[in-house]
């Protein structure tokens, strides 16, 4: 009775294993791996994979694929996910259901960009950034979706439909030498850090309330209203405030 109950018990934690957000991420981004490394030729585009920065706030963002190439960088956010998902460009959140009920989860795109904007103040670049989301898994997009928008290996087309050069390859190879100087080691110490990073930007995400739409283009925290103390004059100050100093116009 004793080892029939271990058996079931390992079999148990073996299966929420594998249907564990962290099991299907890493499924996506190994199928987008290998869908890179078979469609797009090694000569001509340089590919990174979970690649995770430290900003100068001190947080830390993790890039899922990162594709260096003379037409511009292109930075893939992944998802591993069932159902219908429905969602649209500036929505705060995205929708999915699956059998019968609904989840909602963050804009894949306001997540990437994010990403897209670490990359700018990493490689010092202001032009040739382009942000892709791909789904993967037995998921269907229930709403028309942004043209940068894919399933499966659909984004391939797209990332071979620019061809205008950007880049040269001197820049390419600095470029692809900052990324690997700065990103942080693999390691379980850099998933903690990660996941601090994230846990602090939640935390701080409730802070405005009136208007939670209002997101802080470097962050994805929440806008609050602030006054500047020598003019007077309102302005939309980041909530992650002093960890990140990103301010709009009222």
């Amino acid at each position: 009775m004793l080892s029939t109950f271990i058996y079931i018990l390992l079999f148990a934690i073996v299966m929420a294993f594998f249907k564990s957000p962290f099991f299907k991420g890493k499924v996506g981004e190994a199928l987008v791996n290998l869908n890179n490394g078979l469609r797009l030729n090694g000569a001509i585009y340089q590919k990174m994979t979970d690649v995770t920065l430290r900003l100068k706030d001190g947080s830390t963002t993790q890039i899922d694929h990162i594709i260096l190439s003379p037409y511009g960088i292109f930075v893939i956010e992944t998802k591993n996910m069932q159902g219908w998902i429905f969602g649209s460009e500036h929505q705060k959140s995205w929708t999915q259901s699956i059998y019968g009920k609904k989840y909602p989860f963050q804009n894949p795109l306001l997540q990437n960009y994010r990403h897209v904007k670490a990359l700018e103040e990493v490689l010092n670049i202001k032009e040739g950034l382009f942000s892709i989301v791909t789904f993967v898994g037995e998921s269907q997009f229930k709403t028309s979706m942004p043209k940068n928008v894919f399933h499966g290996g659909g984004y391939i087309g797209y990332i071979k439909n620019f061809r205008r050069r950007i880049f040269s390859e001197d820049k390419l190879f600095s470029m692809g030498d900052v990324l690997n100087g700065k990103r942080l080691e693999k390691s379980r110490a850099t998933n903690r850090e990660h996941l601090n990073s994230l846990n602090q930007r939640k935390k701080t995400s409730f802070v405005y309330k009136r208007n939670p739409e209002i997101i802080c283009r470097r962050c994805s925290s929440i806008m609050v209203k602030r006054r500047n103390k020598k003019s007077q004059e309102s302005f939309l100050g980041c909530s992650s405030y002093p960890r990140c100093r990103h301010t709009e116009s009222m």
